[in-house]
């Protein structure tokens, strides 16, 4: 009885089911026109869409730019950086690779500058706009000073101060590379007052720090006394810290004899691991005292360094050394290649700041040089005069290129751990030539 039951039920359910499809087939058939139309309305969308779709690829707005693009700065874009002008600073980045790929040329910073700068100049995605991901990196660290800082945290772990205290005559080399900066600074305020430029005082302070050849300084006095020249001046300062294997060696040979460039030194004293330790504490309360505006930055490599010579804590010293600077490093090169795009670097501004950026890391290279030269008429132990090159704050990168143009008149003279002094002396050098710009010309 059961059985039977549940047959009919089935039963019952299987003729409903079919008298249903039944008038589901008639309805369709009764609407077949309308049908045709949404068939041919739908086909016309997919006709929309490919249209669509082929103008918003990177090759149309190359050849058909958007007529109201704006910059960064909110005004419409020219047609020139919205067409060659991006092709050009393409050409630029793949230059720039060739630089770090194929002659070495610190690869560490130029390649990621290169590929942000890339990636700034592709049209339509917006990569280095306010809500891309290139402009939050930059409004991230560097426009609040953040990435400088950190840096220089790392830098000081990695910095052994021992060539500068045996030798403490060579931070007259790192002082006298800072020449560079105060002499651009009057050559910007004089081309000013020519008119060929229209630079406030601060925004020639922030230009000429470039001098210094040292990328997270230029960032941090720029932050400070021309927020609205940072990006300018980031790619300059870090270009020109990239460009030193090119830059200097034509400078330090143009100005040295042979018999100056093969002069051997000797190192004069060990230095102790309390004198290590006391040094940076010194430093440091020496800026409080007299250049508080300079203590973040030197503050933040003095505590890298004594986290390093203490020697206790070797787990914070070696993510200071290699994970920390290599992630701030990477995050770094990006934002200053957001600066690439071609609408803020192929502006008469920034070719300004180019242009007096290398004067002044030209004139700090030579004046490290001289300086040595000067030295060496006193009695004494003779300095090599390629180290004074060194002088400039690109760590350790001046010092590497001091011991290679040695070694080219001499294999047998390193010079590499006498370089360091200036070096590392030009470091400080350049944070309290930042300390003082910013005292004098803080708005």
């Amino acid at each position: 009885m059961i059985v039977k039951f549940f047959l009919l039920k089935l039963l019952a359910i299987f003729m409903v089911f079919s008298m249903n499809s039944l008038n589901a087939s008639a309805m369709a058939s009764a609407e077949a026109p309308s049908t045709h139309k949404e068939e041919t309305y739908q086909s016309q969308s997919f006709t929309e869409m490919v249209g669509g779709f082929l103008r918003s690829t990177g090759v149309n707005a190359f050849l058909n730019p958007d007529p109201d693009e704006l910059d960064s700065s909110g005004h419409k874009m020219s047609d020139f950086h919205k067409s060659w002008g991006r092709l050009l600073m393409i050409f630029i980045t793949f230059f720039l690779f060739w630089l770090a790929i194929k002659k070495g040329f610190e690869p560490l910073l130029l390649l990621p500058i290169a590929f942000g700068g890339l990636l700034a100049n592709i049209p339509v995605a917006g990569i280095a706009g306010e809500h891309g991901f290139l402009g939050v990196i930059y409004h991230m660290g560097l426009s609040n000073e953040m990435f400088p800082i950190l840096i220089f945290m790392g830098v000081g772990a990695m910095t052994d101060f021992g060539p500068l205290l045996s030798n403490p005559k060579t931070a007259l080399l790192g002082g006298a590379a800072q020449f560079g900066i105060f002499g651009t600074l009057v050559g910007a305020v004089a081309l000013t007052q020519m008119g060929f430029v229209d630079f406030t005082l601060q925004q020639a302070s922030a230009i000429s720090i470039i001098g210094g050849a040292d990328g997270p300084t230029s960032i941090f006095i720029a932050s400070k006394l021309a927020p609205e020249l940072l990006g300018a001046i980031a790619v300059a300062s870090y270009s020109y810290m990239a460009m030193v294997p090119i830059i200097q060696p034509p400078i330090m040979k143009a100005l040295t004899t042979d018999a100056e460039r093969k002069i051997k030194m000797t190192t004069l004293r060990h230095v102790s691991r309390l004198e290590k330790l006391v040094f940076p504490i010194m430093v440091l309360s020496l800026a409080i005292l007299v250049l508080p505006e300079a203590t973040p930055l030197i503050g933040a490599f003095m505590f890298g360094n004594f986290l390093k010579e203490s020697g206790v804590v070797e787990r914070l010293n070696d993510t200071l050394q290699n994970s920390l600077i290599n992630t701030v490093t990477i995050f770094l090169g990006l934002g200053v290649g957001s600066k690439l795009a071609a609408d803020q670097f192929l502006v008469p501004e920034t070719m300004f700041i180019m242009a007096l950026g290398i004067v002044a890391f030209s004139v700090g290279t030579a004046s490290g040089v001289l300086m040595a030269k000067v030295m060496n008429m006193f009695p004494g132990n003779k300095i090599n005069p390629l180290i004074g090159s060194a002088g400039v704050s690109a760590v350790p990168m001046a010092a590497r290129v001091s011991n290679k143009v040695g070694m080219e008149y001499d294999r047998t003279n390193m010079l590499l751990m006498h370089a360091m002094g200036p070096n590392v002396a030009g470091v400080i050098g350049s944070a309290v030539a930042a300390g003082v710009l910013i005292s004098l010309f803080v708005k």
